[in-house]
C-alpha cells in the first residue's frame, strides 16, 4: 500500500490581496512542485479534511465531523462551484467503519463546501474533481470545538479503513496555521442579520456573497497595515506545530488545549486540526511506516495566515 499526505494552509485572499511577488512566486512555485507529485502519484482516491466558513454548515445543526456522500463546491472567493467526485458507496463504508470505532461521524448526503475544500482539490489536483474525493470537514469556527485528541482519533479510525482498502491514497490536510480573520461569533455578535447568517445562511445571494467577501478583504488590508484588532500571527506557535506533526509526536499533539490555542495563536488556527487528522491517517493506514518533511513556512500578514506546508511519503511510495 502507497500513502502520501500533503498539508497546507489556504487562504481566500489569494488574488484579491496579495504579499509581494517574490512571496506570491514562492508560493506558487510551492503549489506547482506538491501538484506535480500528486500527479506522479496518481491517487486511487484522496481523504480530504478540511474546516468550512460558514458557507456550508450552520449553527442550526453543527458537528464536529462531517463526512460527505456527496459534495458541492459553492464557489466562494476564485474557487470554482460545483460537484466533487465523491464515491457514494466507499463514503458510506468509511463512515460505518469510523463511526463502529467509537467516532461519532455526521454524514451529509448533499455536503456544501467552500475554499477550505476546493482550493485545496484545485491546487493539487487541477480541478474538483480530477480525482474521487472524500470530503471530512472539522469544525474549526464555532466553539465548542473537539479536541487536538479527538481530530488525531478521528484520523486513526479513517487511516485504519483507508489501509485496508487502497492500493494508493492520498490523505489532506487543508487550513491554519494561525490565523484570525474577521469571523462573527455567536456569542459576540449583537446584528440581528450577522445572527441569521450563522444560524442559517445557506445560499446566500451573489450580492450578499460579494458583499461579505469585501469585508474581508478590507480586513486584510487594515491587518497588514497593522490596524484593525485582528490576532497576531504566531510564527512560533507554528513552527512548533509543526515539528510535532513532522516527528508525529502525538502527545504534545494530544495536549494542546482549545482556550490556549486560541488565545496563542486565534481562534481559527484551530483549522490546524486538519493537519493533525491527516497526519493520523497516514500514521495509520501505513502502519507507522512513512516518513514527513516540513517544506515551506512564512507568516503573510496580506493572506491573514501563518502559511506553512508539510507532506508525507510512505516507504512504499515516492520518496
Amino acid at each position: 500500500m502507497k500513502a502520501m499526505l500533503q498539508c497546507m494552509s489556504h487562504t481566500p485572499l489569494k488574488g484579491y490581496f496579495d504579499p509581494s511577488p517574490d512571496v506570491v512566486g514562492e508560493v506558487a512555485d510551492l503549489v506547482n512542485a506538491v501538484r506535480e507529485e500528486v500527479a506522479c502519484f496518481d491517487p486511487e482516491v484522496i481523504y480530504l479534511f478540511a474546516p468550512d466558513h460558514y458557507n456550508g454548515v450552520f449553527l442550526d445543526l453543527m458537528p464536529q465531523f462531517c463526512i460527505g456522500m456527496g459534495a458541492t463546491s459553492v464557489g466562494d472567493y476564485m474557487t470554482p462551484d460545483g460537484p466533487l467526485d465523491v464515491p457514494r458507496q466507499l463514503a458510506e463504508r468509511c463512515a460505518e467503519v469510523v463511526i463502529e470505532n467509537g467516532i461519532d461521524l455526521a454524514f451529509s448526503y448533499r455536503m456544501q463546501v467552500d475554499h477550505g475544500f476546493a482550493q485545496a482539490l484545485v491546487e493539487m489536483t487541477g480541478a474538483l474533481d480530477r480525482y474521487p474525493v472524500i470530503p471530512i470537514m472539522i469544525n474549526a469556527v464555532a466553539p465548542p470545538l473537539v479536541s487536538f485528541k479527538r481530530a488525531r482519533q478521528l484520523g486513526e479510525a479513517l487511516g485504519r479503513f483507508a489501509g485496508r482498502e487502497h492500493e494508493r491514497v492520498l490523505f489532506i490536510g487543508s487550513g491554519g496555521l494561525s490565523h484570525n480573520p474577521p469571523i462573527p461569533a455567536i456569542a459576540t455578535a449583537s446584528d440581528p442579520v450577522v445572527i441569521e447568517r450563522l444560524i442559517a445562511g445557506r445560499n446566500p445571494t451573489p450580492e450578499a456573497r460579494d458583499a461579505r467577501q469585501k469585508r474581508t478583504i478590507a480586513a486584510a488590508r487594515a491587518f497588514a497595515a497593522g490596524d484593525g484588532g485582528l490576532h497576531a500571527l504566531s510564527p512560533e506557535w507554528d513552527r512548533t506545530f509543526m515539528r510535532q506533526v513532522q516527528a508525529r509526536d502525538w502527545s504534545a499533539i494530544d495536549a494542546y488545549r482549545n482556550d490556549d490555542v486560541s488565545k496563542a495563536a486565534g481562534a481559527s488556527t484551530h483549522e490546524a486540526k486538519t493537519w493533525v487528522a491527516a497526519a493520523a491517517a497516514m500514521e495509520a493506514a501505513c502502519a507507522q511506516g512513512w516518513k514527513a518533511e516540513a517544506r515551506y513556512y512564512r507568516p503573510i500578514p496580506e493572506w491573514v495566515a501563518g502559511f506553512g506546508a508539510l507532506s508525507g511519503y510512505s516507504h512504499e511510495g515516492p520518496q
